[in-house]
């Protein structure tokens, strides 16, 4: 049973009514810093508990998206939450850390309802993942265009963070699958960030003739934004730590399964940041103002980027396990997935507020 939810106007001042969460994110600039904040320092309000292992957050005016694995689009709009079934031409299998994950609105969405979705499906016994179009007409949400399939997938790592960048192409983030030649080998789309246009094409400045690789050497990247100078950051999870944050470069190699973390090797990308001998197993991020925030499944919670000491910091810790994580103006939304990929069954999450204390 659906729980209770913000008050429609409540909502709607929260979110404005107008621009979409990109353009807010842009444009509405924070009226302060976080990085060195705590828990103490944030009014905290759930705006859901009625969700089941939810993976990506997005916004459009005074509507919240939000993907859950099992192949559903919560919608929350007016006070009101709405659970859809998206409608695909290829079933979405939900197994372990599978299912339906990245989320991306188009530029106009709220005249077109076009958004783009990754998710896992199932051919020739294989787990593989596909990248997909669907159209919302206020009832449904349906496929109406797949840009690209074959995708490979496994029950754990499978990337699944959708972007679309500054020149109007849609990146994303695929998994090593466990097979640790495929992030070095071109030919493969598995441990990758990849660029395609809204189409499906593969852009004809693509650092690699013909190829959908922009980067390659990743091992499970999860997180995806870009800063207000264009810049696309990444985050992945390391193998048992060196969690990494990268700064995406078109062509770039980043090492995996050679390097990872600080160490190095010619022709390759050392880490922007990185987590050390510890863990944040960082999923989802956005950029506040000029600030990083990183979603935290290990570290359950916030982190902000300190860039004064190149270190991440967290803002805001629970018990919970934070998937991911979108700014807009002054506020922080969070969702959870509390369960491990490597469980079974249903998931208790939630869609929270944060707002900073006066």
């Amino acid at each position: 049973m659906t729980k209770p939810l913000l008050s429609a106007i409540a909502l709607a001042c929260v979110l404005g009514s107008t621009a979409t969460s990109q353009a807010l994110a842009n444009n509405q600039q924070p009226a302060r810093t976080v990085a060195g904040m705590s828990s103490d320092d944030w009014n905290v309000e759930t705006i859901t508990e009625d969700l089941d292992y939810p993976w990506d957050i997005e916004a459009d005016g005074d509507t919240v998206f939000v993907t859950e694995a099992a192949g559903n689009i919560v919608v929350v709009q007016n006070g009101q939450l709405r659970r859809y079934n998206l409608q695909t031409s290829t079933g979405i299998i939900r197994d372990g850390g599978g299912g339906l994950l990245g989320m991306a609105l188009a530029q106009d969405f709220g005249t077109s309802g076009t958004a783009y979705f990754y998710h896992t499906y199932r051919a020739d016994g294989s787990l593989r993942n596909r990248v997909i179009e669907a159209v919302f007409d206020g009832n449904s949400w349906r496929e109406t265009r797949t840009l690209l399939q074959g995708i490979p997938g496994h029950r754990l790592y499978n990337g699944g963070r959708l972007a679309i960048g500054p020149d109007g192409h849609l990146f994303v983030t695929t998994g090593w699958t466990e097979n640790g030649s495929l992030p070095q080998d071109r030919d493969s789309l598995a441990g990758k960030v990849l660029r395609m246009t809204l189409s499906g094409e593969v852009p004809s400045d693509n650092p690699f003739k013909g190829s959908y690789v922009y980067s390659l050497g990743h091992r499970n990247p999860q997180g995806l934004a870009r800063n207000q100078d264009g810049e696309m950051f990444a985050a992945e999870h390391g193998q048992s730590a060196r969690d990494e944050i990268n700064l995406i470069k078109p062509g770039a190699n980043f090492g995996w399964p050679l390097i990872d973390g600080d160490r190095q090797r010619d022709g390759m990308e050392t880490a922007y940041l990185h987590s050390g001998s510890d863990t944040w197993a960082p999923s989802g991020i956005t950029f506040r103002g000029s600030e990083l925030l990183v979603a935290t499944l290990v570290g359950r919670g916030i982190y902000a980027l300190d860039a004064r000491r190149s270190e991440l910091k967290p803002i805001y810790t629970s018990g919970d396990r934070y998937r991911d994580v979108l700014s807009i103006g002054n506020d922080i939304y969070a969702i959870t997935t509390n369960r491990s990929p490597r469980g079974e069954g249903p998931s208790d999450d939630r869609l929270i507020r944060l707002s900073p204390k006066l």
